[in-house]
C-alpha cells in the first residue's frame, strides 16, 4: 500500500500535465516565489540595497556645484573650480538659493554676491532661518542699516555668520566714538578684530593703561592694524621701546611714536635713530616728534 502511495506521488510530481493542475503542484509553486525573491535578493546586491531598508538617497544626486557658483552666483570658472571642493557635500541647491535671497534682501549686487561667495564659499551652507537671521536682527539692535550690514558682509563674511558678531560690534563701536564708519575702516585692514576677543581685549586694556584714550586706540587699529590683535608681550614690547625713545606715557606723542616703532626690532630702531641723530641732529626724541612727525615721521 505504501509502495503504491509512493508511486503515485512520484507520477504526480514527474507528470507535466499533471504538476500544473494537482494540489501538490499548486502548493509548491506558491511556497517557490518566497524561495525565488530570497534567492534572487541574495544574487543581486543591487536589489537588496534597494529594499525598504535602502538608506536615503539625495532627491538630485547629480547637483553641479562648479555649474551652479558660474550660473547662478556669478562666478568666473577659475573661482569656481577652486571653491567647489568646499562644497561637495551639497545635493540640492535648496539652501544655497535661500542664502542667495537672503543677500539679495540684504541689498548686495549680483557682483557683491559673487565676490563674496568667491571669498567664502562655505557661506552658502549658512542657515538662514536659525543662523543669519538672528545675527541681522542682532545688528539692527546695534543700529546698522542694510547697507551697512552690506558692507561687513563684503569685508568679512566669513565672521558675519558667526553669532559673535554682534557682540563684538558692540564691543568695538564705543570704542571707535560710535562710528561704524571708521570701525568698518579698521576691519578692512584686519579682519582679525571680529576673531582676536581674548587679545584684543587685554591689549585695550593695557593701552589705556598707558594713558591712549578710545579715540587713540581706534586710529591705532586703523594705522597699525595689528597692533590689538598681537600677543600681548608683543605689545608690551612695543610700548618700552617707545619709553626707551625718551616719549613717556600719557605724552601727547606717545601714539606717534608707538605707531612708528611697531614691529620694528630694537636693532633697526637704533639704527634708524642713529641715522636721524646724524641727520636732522636729534637730540631729544619728544622734541623731535612734536616738531618733526609731519615731516620726516614716516622715515621711522
Amino acid at each position: 500500500m505504501l509502495r503504491r502511495r509512493g508511486r503515485v506521488l512520484i507520477q504526480m510530481l514527474s507528470s507535466p500535465s499533471a504538476s500544473t493542475s494537482s494540489p501538490l503542484h499548486r502548493l509548491i509553486s506558491a511556497t517557490r516565489p518566497q524561495v525565488n525573491a530570497r534567492s534572487s535578493i541574495l544574487s543581486s546586491p543591487r536589489r537588496l540595497l534597494s529594499g525598504a531598508t535602502a538608506p536615503v538617497v539625495s532627491p538630485n544626486p547629480s547637483f553641479a556645484v562648479e555649474e551652479y557658483l558660474v550660473s547662478t552666483c556669478g562666478l568666473t570658472r577659475p573661482q569656481a573650480l577652486k571653491a567647489s571642493p568646499k562644497l561637495a557635500h551639497l545635493r540640492s541647491a535648496a539652501n544655497p538659493d535661500a542664502v542667495l535671497a537672503f543677500l539679495a534682501g540684504r541689498g548686495l549686487s549680483g557682483a557683491d554676491v559673487a565676490a563674496l561667495v568667491a571669498k567664502d564659499p562655505k557661506f552658502l551652507c549658512a542657515g538662514v532661518d536659525k543662523g543669519l537671521s538672528p545675527i541681522v536682527a542682532g545688528l539692527s539692535g546695534l543700529g546698522l542699516s542694510d547697507p551697512e550690514m552690506a558692507r561687513l558682509l563684503s569685508l568679512a563674511p566669513h565672521k558675519f555668520r558667526c553669532r559673535s558678531i554682534v557682540a563684538k560690534l558692540h564691543y568695538y563701536l564705543p570704542l571707535f566714538g560710535g562710528s561704524l564708519e571708521k570701525l568698518l575702516r579698521a576691519i578692512n585692514f584686519n579682519t582679525n578684530l571680529l576673531c582676536c576677543k581674548r587679545r584684543v581685549e587685554p591689549n585695550v586694556a593695557f593701552l589705556r593703561e598707558c594713558g591712549l584714550g578710545d579715540g587713540d586706540i581706534a586710529k591705532l587699529c586703523s594705522s597699525i592694524p595689528r597692533m590689538v590683535t598681537a600677543n600681548m608681550e608683543r605689545v608690551r614690547t612695543m610700548v618700552a621701546l617707545t619709553e626707551g625713545l625718551g616719549v613717556p606715557r600719557g605724552s601727547g606723542m606717545f601714539r606717534h611714536a608707538l605707531s612708528a616703532v611697531a614691529f620694528l626690532d630694537e636693532k633697526k630702531i637704533t639704527a634708524k635713530v642713529d641715522h636721524l641723530k646724524k641727520t636732522v641732529g636729534w637730540s631729544d626724541a619728544e622734541d623731535y616728534w612734536l616738531q618733526h612727525q609731519r615731516k620726516v615721521g614716516h622715515k621711522l
